[in-house]
């Protein structure tokens, strides 16, 4: 697949997860709903290894790639479901968004992207501004809406060093094995947890979570991670985590129309200072400093440079 077209595809499959997430939850539990994912989606994948004819390999860069990678995944699909039972949908879609940020500073330390300028400093304050007016000023009134909030920060956090890290060891894999293997590593994590803390199976699973458990493990877990590692390899990883500010605005609308979420405008408008302060990350070198200097932008698809970081395999 090209790579504007994985973009897309991502954009879309991460833009309804947040929703389908919470209706997953119904009747099972969170834990329910993310081990039963993750479980179908193991399966897919390895379909899809047999498929595709893509053995996984097991040298040391490949072995660490998948542990690395499901690690991350376990961590915070595990936070993501849990903070999603506190949180409106559309909202764990704009927390996650911040994943640019804690990306590129991890990028810069680990990859030596040049990805921190002037530019994206004053946009990162912008969204931590978003962030704490959320905090101190949206609060929605709940303990469990902050816990929910620090929830989401943490899955940001786990993923984006996992995404760097697993692009530093670029071991040269193909989509299909990063995310074959590192279902393999994470989905007895999730079982094992589902077990221990809960272990019961539910008697009657509405149809709508059913659905959106079948949903998320072909195309949220199966193709979602792959298209996502697909990308990982062909940009840069502070580029690639645009996707992370396109799909909160779809996420909000999705909420809002099909799940009738509320979000006080308080929150709303912490959601918009953050949405603003990404735009400008995201931008604000193209269209102040490059314009500035009277240099091209360069495009968000193209393949990385001398000096970038890109796929050596």
């Amino acid at each position: 697949m090209s790579v504007p077209a994985a973009f897309l595809a991502v954009v879309l499959i991460w833009s309804t997860t947040p929703l389908a997430i919470q209706w997953s939850s119904e009747g099972g539990g969170f834990l329910f709903g993310v081990a039963s994912r993750m479980v179908l989606g193991v399966l897919a994948c390895l379909a899809l290894v047999a498929l595709l004819r893509r053995p996984l390999p097991w040298h040391r860069r490949a072995m660490e790639t998948y542990a690395v990678a499901g690690l991350g995944v376990w961590g915070a699909m595990t936070s993501v479901y849990w903070s999603a039972q506190h949180i409106p949908s559309g909202l764990v879609s704009v927390l996650f968004g911040l994943s640019p940020v804690v990306t590129a500073v991890m990028a810069a330390l680990w990859l030596g992207e040049r990805s921190l300028t002037p530019i994206r400093m004053a946009a990162s304050a912008l969204c931590l501004f978003g962030l704490w007016w959320i905090f101190g000023r949206g609060g929605e009134g709940s303990r469990g809406f902050a816990l929910g909030l620090l929830g989401m920060l943490a899955s940001v956090s786990v993923h984006a060093a996992s995404s760097v890290w697993v692009k530093r060891l670029d071991a040269g894999l193909h989509p299909v094995q990063t995310t074959t293997g590192a279902l393999l590593v994470g989905v007895p994590l999730f079982v094992l947890v589902w077990l221990v803390a809960d272990g019961r199976a539910p008697a009657d699973v509405p149809a709508r979570a059913a659905w959106s458990i079948v949903y998320l493990a072909v195309f949220g877990s199966a193709l979602g991670f792959m298209l996502y590692f697909h990308l990982l390899r062909r940009m840069q990883a502070s580029r690639l985590a645009l996707i992370a500010f396109i799909t909160p605005v779809l996420a909000l609308l999705l909420g809002q129309t099909l799940n009738g979420e509320v979000i006080s405008r308080h929150t709303a408008l912490g959601a918009g200072i953050i949405l603003l302060g990404l735009a400008l990350f995201h931008w604000g070198d193209d269209l102040i400093g490059r314009r500035v200097r009277g240099c091209e932008p360069r495009s968000l698809f193209r393949a990385p440079g001398r000096g970038e970081t890109g796929n050596r395999g």
